[in-house]
C-alpha cells in the first residue's frame, strides 16, 4: 500500500488523540481508531458497490464527522476522491446541476457520496441517474468491520482529483496522487513539529485543499489532534475561532488574510481575561494575498490574549503542490521585504524601498522552486519573474472535460501561474501573473492597489478588487477600475465621497489613477469558497454599475 495509507493505519493504531466535532452545539470526539473503524466499514462498503482500484468517488457533504471516514474509507478502497462544488441558498440549482454534472462526466465518478446537509441534492442525482449514497448505507452496507486490508495502491494512484477555484462551466481538477500527497504532508508534519501533542483547530471548508489537506489529512497522518467546525459556523459567529483555541488549548491554526482581519475586529470588542491564546504557536495566514497590516492588527488585538506574535506564519501553496510550497519559520516574527516599488514595477528587480511584501519562507525539501524570465532563462536572486515548481509534491497534470493534459514542461517544471523573486532563499509572491495591470512600462500588482483602497474610512477590509481594463473597455489605454464595498453605497452623496478618497489614495500610494472607481453594497465581489476575490468575474459587475 502507499506510505500515505501505511501512515494513516499507524497513527490509528498508535495515537490516543483524534477529532472533536459538532461545537458551537453539542461536542462529540472521535479517536483517530474509531474514525479508522469507521472508514473500513466505508470501504468494505464502497467496494461492494463496485469501486475499484483508481476510479474516482465524488463527495458532497459538509459535516467533518462524515468527511473524515469517508475520505479515508474511499482511500482504504484504491480510490481517488473529488469534493464537488456546493451550493448556498443562493445557488440556482439548475445551474448547480449543470456544473455538477460536467465534473461527474470529467473525472469519471462511479459513485457519489451525499451527506448532510445536502441530501436534498439526492433527488437531482437520482433524475440523471447517477449512483448516489449517503455515508450511513455505505457504513451498514457490510456486516462485520469492513475490509479486512486496504487495497493495495501505488505511490503514483490518484489520491484526489482537486477542483480548482472559480467557474465549474469549464471545470478542471488537480491530480494528487499518494505519492504527492505523503511527500508534502511529510514536509509540513516535520516544518510545524505536529504530534499528538497539538490541538490543531479549523474552520475551513474540507472542498478546498486548504481544509482538506492541511486541516484533515494532516491531523489524520500525523497524530494531531483536530477541533473541526464548519464555515458556516465560524462566518455566522467569527469569535467561535478564538473561543475554540482557547477552550481546547489550541496550539495551529490556519485561514486566509481575509479571516485574520475579521477576528482582530472581533478580538478588539472582548474583554481581556475571558481568552487563552497563549497555546497558539503557529498561527498560519494563506491561500490569498498576505497584508502585512491585517496580520499587525490581529497581532495587536491578540497580545492581550497571550498571543505570541513570533506565532504568526506566512505560506505560499497552491493545488498544483498539493498544499504548501513553503512556511516561513515557526517561532519567529512576521518577516518583511522592504522593496522600492517603482523598481519592481519598470526594473522588475526588487531592491530596497519603502513597499512590504511578506516573506514565505523556503521551499518545503520536496519542492524545487525557480524564478525565470518570458524566455525561459533563470533569474538570479531578487529579480522578478515567472515562479516554476517541480518535485515529489508536485502534480504531473489536470484531468479536464478533454482528458487528462500534462502541467509539466520537457524538464519537469510547472508555471505556477505567479509572478514574485527570491530574496535570501525565501520566496517572495509579488502576484498573479493574470492580474499585472501594465502602465506606461510598469507592472502594477492588483494587491497594491487594493490594500490602499481598503485603507479609505468607509471601505470594507479585504473586500476590493482591481480588475484590468483593455484597450478598448472604455478606455483608450490599458487601465484599471477599482471595485470597493461600503455600507454606504447606497447613500449617493456618501458613495461619491468614498470614490474621490479612494482615487486619491491610490494615486498617492501607487502614482496610477484608476479609470473608474465603482461602490458597491456588502457581499457583491465574487469570491472563491475560501474566501479569495475572483478578479476575472468582479470585471462583470462594471457593466452592471454606475458610477
Amino acid at each position: 500500500m502507499s506510505r500515505f495509507v501505511e501512515g494513516v493505519i499507524a497513527n490509528a493504531g498508535r495515537a490516543r488523540t483524534g477529532m472533536v466535532t459538532g461545537e458551537p452545539g453539542e461536542a462529540s470526539r472521535q479517536t483517530w481508531s474509531e474514525v479508522h473503524q469507521h472508514a473500513r466499514r466505508i470501504a468494505g462498503g464502497l467496494i461492494a458497490a463496485g469501486l475499484r482500484p483508481g476510479q474516482a468517488v465524488a463527495v458532497l457533504a459538509g459535516q467533518p464527522a462524515e468527511i473524515a471516514p469517508v475520505a479515508q474509507g474511499i482511500w482504504l478502497a484504491g480510490g481517488s476522491m473529488t469534493m464537488l462544488h456546493q451550493p448556498t441558498p443562493r445557488t440556482d440549482l439548475n445551474v448547480w446541476r449543470d456544473d455538477t454534472l460536467r465534473v461527474l462526466r470529467m473525472i469519471d465518478a462511479q459513485l457519489v457520496v451525499v451527506g448532510a446537509p445536502f441530501e436534498q441534492m439526492a433527488p437531482i442525482l437520482d433524475a440523471y441517474g447517477i449512483r448516489n449514497v449517503g455515508p450511513s448505507d455505505l457504513a451498514t452496507a457490510q456486516t462485520g468491520g469492513g475490509i479486512a486490508v486496504p487495497v493495495v495502491t501505488g505511490e503514483d494512484s490518484p489520491a484526489l482529483l482537486q477542483l480548482t477555484s472559480g467557474s465549474t462551466a469549464e471545470p478542471k481538477a488537480v491530480r494528487i496522487t499518494h505519492g504527492n500527497l505523503y511527500a508534502n504532508l511529510t514536509d509540513s508534519s516535520r516544518h510545524l513539529s505536529c504530534g499528538e501533542d497539538g490541538v490543531m483547530v479549523s474552520w475551513l471548508p474540507m472542498f478546498h485543499d486548504m481544509g482538506m489537506i492541511g486541516c484533515l489529512a494532516l491531523p489524520m497522518l500525523s497524530g494531531l489532534e483536530l477541533v473541526s467546525v464548519t464555515p458556516a459556523d465560524f462566518l455566522g459567529r467569527p469569535l467561535l475561532w478564538a473561543e475554540l483555541i482557547s477552550r481546547y488549548g489550541g496550539t495551529i491554526t490556519t485561514a486566509p488574510n481575509f479571516a485574520w482581519a475579521v477576528l482582530a475586529r472581533q478580538l478588539a470588542r472582548v474583554e481581556p481575561g475571558t481568552l487563552d491564546l497563549s497555546t497558539l504557536r503557529v498561527a498560519c495566514n494563506g491561500a490569498e494575498p498576505i497584508d502585512p497590516a491585517t496580520m499587525r492588527a490581529f497581532i495587536a488585538a491578540a497580545v492581550p490574549f497571550g498571543f505570541d506574535a513570533g506565532a504568526v506564519n506566512c505560506c505560499y501553496g497552491a493545488a498544483e503542490s498539493t498544499l504548501a510550497i513553503s512556511l516561513s519559520e515557526v517561532n519567529e516574527p512576521m518577516t518583511l521585504d522592504a522593496v522600492d516599488p517603482v523598481a519592481l514595477e519598470r526594473d522588475r528587480v526588487a531592491k530596497p524601498g519603502r513597499r512590504e511584501i511578506p516573506m514565505l519562507g523556503r521551499p518545503y525539501p520536496s519542492v524545487e522552486v525557480r524564478v525565470v524570465d518570458d524566455e525561459g532563462k533563470v533569474l538570479s536572486e531578487r529579480q522578478v519573474g515567472r515562479i516554476q515548481l517541480r518535485g515529489e509534491s508536485v502534480t504531473d497534470g489536470y484531468i479536464t472535460p478533454g482528458g487528462y493534459e500534462s502541467a509539466l514542461d520537457d524538464e519537469g517544471w510547472l508555471d505556477i501561474g505567479d509572478e514574485g523573486y527570491l530574496a535570501d532563499g525565501q520566496i517572495v509572491v509579488c502576484g498573479r501573473r493574470k492580474d499585472v495591470i501594465i502602465m506606461g512600462g510598469r507592472n502594477i500588482y492588483p494587491t497594491d492597489i487594493e490594500r490602499a483602497a481598503g485603507a479609505v474610512p468607509g471601505v470594507r477590509e479585504g473586500n476590493v478588487a482591481a480588475v484590468r481594463l483593455l484597450a478598448g473597455e472604455g478606455v483608450t489605454r490599458e487601465s484599471f477600475a477599482v471595485l470597493a464595498e461600503s455600507r454606504q453605497a447606497g447613500d449617493e452623496g456618501a458613495a461619491q465621497q468614498i470614490a474621490r478618497e479612494v482615487t486619491a489614495r491610490v494615486v498617492a500610494e501607487i502614482d496610477a489613477r484608476p479609470a473608474r472607481v465603482v461602490v458597491l453594497p456588502p457581499g457583491s465581489l465574487p469570491k472563491t469558497p475560501s474566501g479569495k476575490l475572483r478578479r476575472a468575474a468582479a470585471r462583470t459587475l462594471l457593466g452592471n454599475t454606475s458610477d
